[in-house]
């Protein structure tokens, strides 16, 4: 449920924008317009007087992540999520109840705030709860479902008429509901849990004491996790997602939701596939092919854009290309960081070093979102493509490096 929630309201704004303008009053306002749609969160970036602007709930989710890294180590997994709920609740309805664009922001700040505390503790609950033979499987679904509340936000995107907005939020609040629910939800959940929180306690060779933020960044599993997250998001995840309707245009598909939809499809297919063998391939094998695949991909889309021999087949060579690296990032590198992470670290760091990995996820995100625009217009898209296309075979490299760099648990599939 927080994994569904994370997805579904980084995309449930991009439909209705236009109405919400319209009923708040500054739909005759470009300038406020796109700063309203930066701040509630629109995946799609904008360009205001020369200097790009994107999402600042981004900087509300880094803000959520590493503000609430203690929460899980000084509260328990279980109360954590309870109180994860309320802002993913509270959020949502006060943008439903919005009059004017201050409210709406303020409902999409602390939505944001929710979203990135869920990121940080989703994937340390799971490692933690899975049995080691189906942690993989597990743990994948996180991004499985993900990518299904992306989806599942473009479909009422289109289903429910525009003049409707407000329900959409309320549905948004529909998974924070479950989870507070389900954390409430019988004793026995929260024992086998300090069973097997003891249990990892004691493998690490000791009671599981608070860490201090020093520990965190001299642990070597905890820097592995930032450096994966830091790559993944300057392997060009963004910029493939913010060119995906242009490139389907270009192809003759005139349907910005059909765009949409293709990549978000593919994504979810994906990561269904990858939480099915992850088990037998093993998370580095997984990983590092994954960002084979992705900087082939990204070769290939800036040698269709650049080579004459090439320049009659560009359209289709992007479409081709885009599906590629979507499918690639599903299979290892949009999954696997998330999971990699409470592996790599002892159980007293995993709240604090998940926090500082997904800190890192989102203030890279939000980063490359402000100057992505800005190094396209020096640089020119094929430059960029062929930039990310190299970090993407170094994360292949640091992938395969990952075993002979960190220790890892001797119950972790696929890396014995």
């Amino acid at each position: 449920m927080g994994a569904l929630a994370f997805g579904y309201h980084l995309g449930v704004i991009n439909g209705p924008l236009e109405a919400i303008a319209s009923d708040l009053g500054f739909g005759g306002n470009a300038t406020l317009q796109g700063l309203v749609r930066d701040l509630l969160g629109s995946e799609v970036p904008m360009q205001r007087g020369g200097i790009p602007v994107v999402s600042s709930l981004l900087a509300f989710a880094a803000v959520g992540s590493l503000g609430g890294s203690g929460l899980a180590d000084r509260l328990g997994r279980r109360r954590a999520f309870l109180l994860d709920a309320a802002p993913l609740i509270i959020g949502p309805l006060i943008s439903s109840l919005a009059t004017s664009p201050a409210f709406m922001i303020a409902g999409r700040a602390i939505t944001g705030a929710g979203i990135g505390l869920s990121s940080a503790l989703v994937p340390v609950y799971i490692s933690e709860v899975a049995p080691p033979s189906q942690r993989g499987a597990l743990g994948t679904l996180n991004q499985v479902l993900i990518c299904a509340g992306i989806l599942a936000a473009l479909v009422l995107n289109v289903l429910v008429p525009t003049r409707n907005w407000r329900a959409l939020f309320w549905v948004g609040a529909l998974p924070a509901v479950l989870l507070g629910a389900g954390g409430l939800w019988g004793p026995g959940g929260e024992a086998l849990l300090e069973a097997d929180m003891a249990g990892h306690a004691k493998s690490d060779g000791g009671p599981k004491d608070r860490a201090q933020w020093g520990e965190v960044v001299a642990n070597r599993g905890a820097l592995t996790g930032a450096a994966l997250f830091f790559l993944q998001q300057f392997s060009g995840i963004n910029a493939i997602v913010y060119f995906s309707s242009s490139v389907f245009e270009r192809a003759g598909f005139h349907s910005g939701t059909l765009a949409s939809a293709a990549v978000g499809t593919v994504n979810v297919l994906g990561s269904l596939l990858a939480a099915s063998v992850i088990e037998r391939v093993g998370r580095r094998h997984l990983l590092s092919w994954s960002w084979v695949g992705m900087g082939a991909s990204m070769l290939l889309m800036a040698a269709g854009m650049r080579l004459p021999a090439l320049a009659h087949l560009g359209p289709y060579v992007a479409v081709l290309g885009t599906l590629a690296y979507i499918l690639s990032f599903s299979l290892g590198v949009g999954p696997v960081p998330a999971l990699l992470v409470p592996e790599i670290t002892p159980v007293n760091l995993r709240g604090k070093a998940m926090a500082m990995a997904m800190g890192t996820h989102w203030i890279c995100n939000f980063a490359i979102g402000q100057a992505f625009l800005l190094a396209v217009n020096a640089f020119s898209v094929p430059v960029l493509y062929t930039f990310f296309g190299v970090v993407c075979l170094i994360g292949a490299q640091f992938a395969r490096g990952i075993k002979s760099s960190t220790q890892l648990p001797e119950d972790l599939p696929g890396t014995s």
